[in-house]
């Protein structure tokens, strides 16, 4: 399949987990890909895995000069079709715990970060682009520990909103992807131990009709929909792939 043949894409937060699966089935579909992460290492990782028709940008995206930086590198192969804004900061926190720290790197990083990534992609979008706004079920959800991260996901629906209808005369797509539990390194990484972890995947399987984590790969097939033309007459969405989490 070529669903996304001579396309160009950037997905940020594609160093690992769901940003790199999505990615790799980018290319495989045809597209060169653009994959801005934090960490160098991880980067030069992701690309040597993927293989071919891919390029590494060192990109925070909390950094408004990262995201300069990174679309001066894209643009020198051509326009953008497709953006899939998967970068994200998680920490658990209960709300009287929280500190001002914690509240301003989720909402500088999530919120602000994925505002500015589409507002700087702009120029360089084709028309007719798809943008992809990675948020997540517990955004439905009053999980305790997640009031910022959950609220920082709650504002992409909104943004989602908005930028259909100010981007409907370049007939540029925003919809929104809401995974719920996958098994990425970020879900173990927000537990202080295994143990905790593998408790947490316990009742988050008790509490979806599927009863287990979505793999990455099922995450990719969805961000593949929503990028080609296969979506062409969907805009503003918000699609979840939590397994039933948030529909029953």
């Amino acid at each position: 399949m070529s669903a996304l043949k001579n396309k160009i894409a950037v997905v940020t937060g594609g160093g690992s987990g769901i940003g790199l699966a999505v990615a790799k089935r980018f290319v495989e579909e045809g597209a060169y890909v653009f994959i801005a992460g934090r960490r160098q290492m991880e980067l030069d990782n992701a690309v040597a895995e993927i293989g071919k028709n891919v390029t590494g940008v060192k990109t925070d995206i909390s950094n408004l000069d990262d995201l300069d930086q990174l679309y001066n590198c894209v643009a020198k192969r051509g326009k953008i079709d497709v953006i899939f804004a998967g970068a994200a900061f998680v920490e658990k926190s209960m709300t009287a715990a929280a500190t001002s720290e914690h509240f301003d790197k989720t909402f500088n990083t999530n919120a602000r970060g994925t505002y500015f990534t589409v507002q700087k992609a702009l120029p360089h979008l084709n028309d007719g682009a798809s943008i992809i706004l990675v948020a997540s079920a517990g955004k439905n959800k009053g999980f305790p520990g997640r009031s910022t991260y959950s609220a920082t996901k709650a504002a992409l629906r909104s943004f989602a909103r908005t930028w259909t209808s100010e981007l409907k005369n370049r007939k540029i797509r925003t919809n929104v992807l809401s995974p719920g539990a996958v098994e990425t390194p970020m879900f173990d990484e927000q537990f202080p131990s295994k143990e905790g972890a593998a408790e947490a995947r316990k009742q988050i399987m008790a509490m979806t009709p599927l009863a287990r984590l979505a793999s990455p790969e099922e995450i990719a097939c969805a961000a593949l929909f929503l990028a080609s033309d296969q979506s062409s007459y969907i805009a503003g969405i918000d699609l979840p792939v939590d397994g039933g989490l948030t529909a029953v």
